[in-house]
């Protein structure tokens, strides 16, 4: 069966996804009363590997390096820390809040083999780590 209208599909389809990538997002930002201690959301990453070294770049626009903590645990490694609500007092009108807030964690799985940080530099809102086999 022949699609009478290309231009009309192409647009549901692209509401469509729209939906699911904000579906996703809100999977990982969930704001309200949550406990405390438990990640709300999960920062973007990008992992590039070259030679036997690993970089990964964390995006963290918000988050002041000194709550940062990373660690590695069997093949994992992991960042956290809390992003801080911009709200100075309760009489703040919040309009719209897209930006993830809260306490975050992201797992990362590294390639198969044992790693040490080498470098940690947070700059203009992104963590990079550089790692390379032991």
């Amino acid at each position: 069966m022949a699609i009478r209208n290309p231009p009309s599909w192409m647009w549901a389809e692209a509401c469509e996804m729209l939906e699911r990538a904000q579906q996703l997002q809100r999977q990982f930002f969930r704001f309200g009363r949550a406990v405390a201690s438990e990640p709300r959301w999960e920062p973007p990453i990008d992992i590039l590997a070259y030679g036997n070294e690993v970089q990964v770049a964390v995006a963290l626009p918000g988050v002041a390096a000194e709550h940062i903590e990373v660690r590695t645990d069997s093949g994992l490694l992991i960042v956290s820390a809390t992003r801080a609500l911009p709200i100075a007092s309760h009489a703040t009108a919040v309009h719209r809040l897209e930006i993830p807030y809260g306490r975050f964690e992201r797992r990362i799985a590294l390639p198969e083999g044992r790693y040490q940080l080498l470098e940690q530099v947070y700059a203009d809102g992104c963590l990079v780590l550089r790692l390379a086999q032991r």
